[in-house]
């Protein structure tokens, strides 16, 4: 399975953001200390997040960043999707004529990393930014 550190990262700073905001916007020095990620490297993934309307920041003393629409109506594929990521488990393109193993013909396990993306997408679908941060709370 294939997902990098900017999706990871992406997630893990909006379930910070989602967590801490209360109402007030988040500096990314704040959630690059409280997850230890680059701040160089949040700056690049907030970009993203921002066009793909998850956040809104705010400028000042006082600015940061907030979400841009509640955490219940966030999906984890939402922001996995914003950063340009993909979940993969296949190593040839799924609708393709050409296999894997760049033969004319599918993979015998085929079906099977096919079956397990959709089930991680689908996962992925499902559930919310609230989520993760009610779990955090326990």
């Amino acid at each position: 399975m294939k997902l990098t550190n900017k999706g990871r990262y992406a997630v893990m700073a909006m379930a910070d953001l989602a967590s801490n905001s209360n109402e007030r916007p988040i500096s990314l020095s704040e959630i690059s200390i409280r997850q230890n990620i680059s701040l160089a490297y949040l700056e690049q993934i907030f970009i993203k997040l921002k066009i793909n309307n998850l956040v809104k920041s705010s400028r000042g003393a006082n600015g940061g960043y907030t979400l841009f629409k509640p955490a219940t109506e966030i999906k984890i594929s939402n922001i996995i999707n914003a950063v340009d990521e993909e979940v993969k488990t296949l190593n040839c393109k799924k609708h393709s004529k050409r296999g894997c193993n760049n033969k004319a013909v599918k993979c015998i396990t085929h079906n099977l990393w096919d079956q397990l993306d959709q089930h991680i997408n689908g996962f992925f679908e499902k559930v919310k930014l609230q989520d993760l941060t009610k779990q955090n709370q326990k």
